[in-house]
């Protein structure tokens, strides 16, 4: 199947039109028409081979919507014309522990992300979102609830379930005080879901500039970490902290803000390692945590939720060819607080 996209040649460089193939719809394959596709900072670590092990030509993209235009001759699961999306990994080896219990995303032989991977043949490449088709298999599809705009939704799919997951593991709700580090993409959507889980949010940003778009969000407290005086008036005050930023900080000054019994999970992946205390670690009975987006039940469950209580992310949408611009707005925090790529605007070559 002969389909165009945004690809990046090689490392570093300018993402340009490309044209390649997607294999034919297999029996319980879906092809998507995708109207939408998210930008996640990661497709920018990636493009830039930053994380190492980047191949090319990489076509990214792991937020993605759109409609059902062909359904496979034995899929069950999808009609012509529904609203669905596909996010993170577009299969697993199905058998480990992991996949049975539906947790694909820690798949023991690893999940088949949706692009810059091999389909589980090893060989095959996978190309994301930035394309104006994907096929893959319908039980790595999600349906979009219908009172979800289709390019608001399409962050969910890797922020929102990125933030659900952990939230919802480590019991955020009533009663629980939690803690968003860094408002951007990420940290956004996690005080959304937080609130709407119930319990009592504070961003902890490097600056009180975004405090008034915070407490908008669903944020009750906003704390410059740039003050020293956070970390004496927060000691020992949460329950849970979720840290989103993808920059190097000092985790045992955060860790010293846990309660007895806290937990700090990263979710931002920094491109250095962190040095840990254990005083921080056992002086309270803390715990550091990591966490990786979800299985598909879970993230058809936080699309739900979404639905639930109108969460959505705030987006910029943008046509694409402002992708290259994007990225450099992404790396300088100029955005609020996702770019969403208008795949509309995608025009193939013949």
């Amino acid at each position: 199947m002969k389909v165009c996209g945004y690809a990046a040649k090689k490392a570093k460089t300018p993402l340009a039109l490309y044209s390649f193939e997607r294999r034919d719809p297999r029996d319980h394959d879906v092809v998507i028409d995708i109207q939408y596709c998210g930008i996640c900072h990661s497709d920018i670590h990636q493009v830039s081979d930053e994380w190492g092990g980047s191949t090319f030509p990489m076509v990214p993209g792991h937020e993605i919507v759109g409609f059902v235009s062909q359904v496979g001759s034995k899929s069950t699961r999808f009609r012509m014309g529904d609203r669905v999306g596909v996010g993170c990994f577009v299969d697993s080896c199905r058998k480990c522990n992991s996949c049975r219990e539906g947790l694909e995303q820690y798949c023991l032989k690893g999940a088949t992300l949706t692009y810059n991977d091999f389909e589980r043949d090893g060989k095959t490449p996978t190309l994301g979102g930035y394309s104006n088709k994907i096929v893959v298999d319908e039980k790595y599809v999600l349906r979009i609830p219908d009172n979800l705009p289709l390019d608001s939704a399409a962050p969910l799919l890797c922020a929102g379930i990125t933030l659900y997951s952990p939230l919802v593991h480590w019991k955020a709700g009533p009663k629980k005080k939690v803690a968003i580090i860094g408002l951007g993409g990420l940290g956004h959507v996690g005080v959304k879901i937080a609130h709407a889980l119930g319990s009592e949010v504070t961003v902890l940003s490097h600056s009180i500039k975004k405090q008034k778009e915070g407490k908008k969000l669903g944020a009750d407290k906003f704390y410059s970490t740039s003050d020293p005086k956070t970390f004496d008036i927060l000691k020992g005050y949460f329950d849970l902290i979720i840290n989103t930023v993808s920059v190097t900080l000092d985790c045992n000054s955060y860790l010293n803000m846990l309660a007895l019994d806290g937990v700090m999970v990263v979710v931002g992946l920094p491109e250095r390692e962190t040095p840990i205390s254990a005083f921080q670690l056992v002086g309270a009975r803390r715990s550091l945590a990591g966490s990786a987006i979800g299985g598909i039940q879970e993230t058809q469950e936080m699309l739900d939720f979404c639905s639930k209580n109108n969460i959505t992310c705030d987006i910029e949408l943008i046509p694409i060819n402002k992708v290259n611009e994007a990225y450099e707005r992404v790396v300088h925090s100029d955005v609020r607080y996702r770019f969403v790529i208008d795949m509309k605007s995608l025009q193939c070559m013949d």
